[in-house]
């Protein structure tokens, strides 16, 4: 799904990739959509802690796209309004973000369905291309 989005004075170029529920032969056409990217949305379950090790590998993966070298990394700790959903510092970990040494990057916790923790991280991705990042 392609949308052109504005906020905060920036128009973002979104290109949503679906994971497709771990259906991993669509994962490498998503090069088609890597050049120019100045920023990666990572959306996580913190509900799902069964499938945090595929998000980490997935997630890693991406950063070493070459194409994708100098984008800055929003990660969105999602469906913290569920039950037995993990932090923002569990999920700090258990995607070994402290790995991330060659570029910005931030983490925010969210609850889509109810808005919460949204604003802020699209906030800090306006703020951080605005000054120069990405």
């Amino acid at each position: 799904m392609n949308y052109i989005v504005c906020y905060g004075h920036h128009l973002f170029g979104i290109y949503i990739l679906p994971d497709g529920g771990g259906q991993t032969s669509i994962r490498p056409y998503w090069r088609c959509y890597f050049p120019n990217t100045q920023a990666i949305i990572y959306v996580v379950d913190s509900s799902d802690t069964d499938r945090l090790v595929i998000a980490k590998d997935e997630f890693h993966a991406i950063l070493e796209e070459e194409e994708l070298k100098g984008a800055v990394v929003l990660i969105f700790a999602n469906k913290q309004d569920l039950p037995g959903a993990l932090d923002d510092a569990a999920i700090t970990e258990a995607l070994e973000l402290h790995k991330i040494k060659n570029r910005q990057w931030a983490i925010f916790k969210t609850s889509a369905i109810k808005g919460e923790g949204l604003f802020e991280g699209l906030d800090w991705l306006s703020n951080t291309l605005k000054s120069g990042g990405g």
